[in-house]
């Protein structure tokens, strides 16, 4: 009992919009790859043109939220965390109702940049509230509970995705989100950050800063690093899923929509479990490299699969998502390693430069390609993401106890 009573006390109204935020997010994000070739065929195209134009856009929205993550980062620590939470759902909002009106993949393109932009501001900037709302005893919670929440919106993405248009379903992640808008009214701002603007000696929102010193880039980096194989799942296997089903000769059709559906949906049971577990035990970097481990486990099986059927394809996607669901957790140290003057920053652009990682993992695999199987490329590539992340892990220090009302002193 005492469990679902600490969860029923890391509810609060910043909680609950953060977590329906990160749905929406979600549903936004996911729905390129659901929709990439049904989209892709209904302006004209066929053949390896399908996969060359589909990794093309995949980019054009990873480049945006690298730039987006910089972009309300910066301003989440200048302006206040609520601030991003407006500006950026109000911008991949249009971005994809104009999304469902292109006619032409350059359009295409351009409508993918916009909306990375904007989907690069929304959880970093709610993490950041709630990690600074909440007790250390409740914020792992909180963030658990955005996280399990916000990967649903792959369901939902997932139900609708066969069943109206392509066009219709940008329009409708678009409605969701301006809808979301209203909710936003409610929020309040982090008294973390009230505090620390009113001292007008503190250095904040300088994402350059990050670069400029030592031990804030050594700790930035190694936050990166730690969340890197998480998009190399999803963002290579999972969102690609149709063409390693084909090497493998599944038997039966593999669906891009049904393998998103069945690793977010475990997404969301291991987010669940991960931030549950790193409060049981009270430690957030055993529970990441313990899930990091099972994770590239499931993915050697699934890349040793041949033959196996589509339901079982798509069971080991799930397996997948269940220990890719440290993501949660991977966010929250994130915020914890840094001081309130740099921790919107750090929170919104780390989630983001790991998801734009897809664009040099893609990059790199394809040179791999030159000289090996798809199989074997993927799978040497993971070697060398999970390696440099296990690393990171270990390098990382222990932030479960750690108060978060600090700033970093810089000279």
């Amino acid at each position: 009992m005492s469990f679902f009573k600490t969860l029923k006390n890391s509810f609060n109204i910043l909680v609950v919009v953060a977590a329906l935020g990160y749905f929406v997010d979600i549903y936004d994000l996911v729905l390129f790859g659901m929709l990439r070739v049904k989209s892709l065929v209904g302006l004209g195209l066929s053949g390896p043109a399908l996969l060359e134009s589909g990794v093309h856009l995949l980019n054009m929205q990873m480049l945006g939220m690298l730039l987006g993550g910089i972009l309300w980062g910066v301003l989440g620590d200048k302006k206040g965390r609520v601030s991003v939470l407006f500006g950026s759902i109000c911008l991949y909002s249009l971005a994809n109702i104009a999304n469902g009106f292109v006619t032409t993949v350059p359009w295409y393109a351009v409508c993918r940049f916009l909306a990375g932009i904007g989907l690069a501001g929304e959880l970093g900037a709610g993490v950041t509230l709630v990690a600074e709302t909440l007790s250390k005893k409740h914020r792992g919670y909180g963030v658990m509970i955005v996280a399990t929440v916000g990967v649903l919106g792959a369901v939902g993405a997932a139900f609708m995705a066969n069943r109206v248009s392509w066009q219709m379903n940008y329009f409708v992640g678009g409605a969701l989100g301006l809808a979301l808008l209203v909710m936003r009214v409610g929020a309040y701002e982090s008294g973390l950050f009230d505090k620390m603007r009113k001292n007008a000696s503190v250095k904040r929102g300088n994402f350059l800063l990050l670069f400029r010193y030592k031990d804030l880039f050594y700790r930035y980096i190694l936050c990166i690093l730690v969340g890197v194989p998480l998009w190399y799942m999803v963002g290579i296997i999972v969102m690609f899923a149709p063409e390693f089903a084909a090497v493998l000769h599944v038997n039966g059709e593999v669906s891009a929509v049904n393998a998103i559906l069945y690793c977010y949906l475990g997404l969301a049971v291991g987010d669940f479990l991960s931030g549950s577990l790193s409060q049981w035990f009270q430690n957030r970097r055993k529970v990441m490299l313990g899930f990091m481990v099972m994770m590239f486990a499931s993915i050697c099986v699934l890349l040793k699969s041949f033959g196996v059927s589509a339901e079982q394809f798509y069971w080991i996607c799930f397996v997948m998502g269940i220990f890719a669901g440290y993501w949660a957790l991977f966010i929250t140290v994130a915020a914890e390693q840094f001081g309130t003057n740099f921790r919107a920053t750090v929170a919104t652009t780390v989630p983001n430069f790991v998801r734009g990682s897809v664009v040099l993992l893609t990059f790199v695999m394809t040179f791999f390609k030159s000289y090996m199987s798809l199989l074997q490329a993927t799978f040497w590539l993971g070697v060398v993401v999970f390696i440099l992340s296990s690393v990171s892990v270990l390098m990382l220090s222990e932030t479960f106890h750690r108060d978060l009302d600090f700033v970093e002193e810089l000279p």
